[in-house]
């Protein structure tokens, strides 16, 4: 039996808890990220230098349009002087990236053959670009 004097208590919900769950997510997925990150030596603690910049490896293309001309960096060249003129273009001590550029039309043998000549040369490292 109630008494007609008591007042109603409206319902609530409680999202204290519910607080306490997505903080604790949170903070396992931010602590999780941390690690994901990928590292080629060890870790140091590096020096700044106000001249610091990042360098990039010197790029070069190599193009073989449709009918099998080839171009080194827009200026024609043929199979025999590629390699020659790439060799020109490495510098010590730095990377060369070559990128290939061929037409699909172009015969399988001669983009073959290009890969090959540009393997040979130390310090060259070779891409070939392709439409997504």
């Amino acid at each position: 039996m109630r008494l007609q004097d008591e007042p109603d208590i409206p319902a609530q919900i409680n999202i204290v808890p519910m607080i306490d769950v997505i903080f604790a997510i949170l903070t396992f997925f931010i602590m999780s990220t941390l690690y994901l990150t990928r590292s080629e030596g060890l870790p140091v603690n590096l020096p700044q230098a106000s001249t610091a910049k990042t360098e990039r490896p010197a790029q070069v293309t190599v193009t073989i349009n449709s009918a099998g001309e080839l171009f080194l960096n827009k200026e024609a060249v043929s199979l025999e002087q590629l390699e020659a003129r790439v060799r020109q273009k490495v510098e010590p001590q730095q990377q060369l990236m070559v990128v290939l550029n061929a037409d699909e039309a172009v015969n399988h043998g001669k983009v073959v053959a290009v890969m090959d000549k540009i393997r040979r040369i130390e310090g060259a490292k070779l891409g070939i670009a392709t439409r997504k």
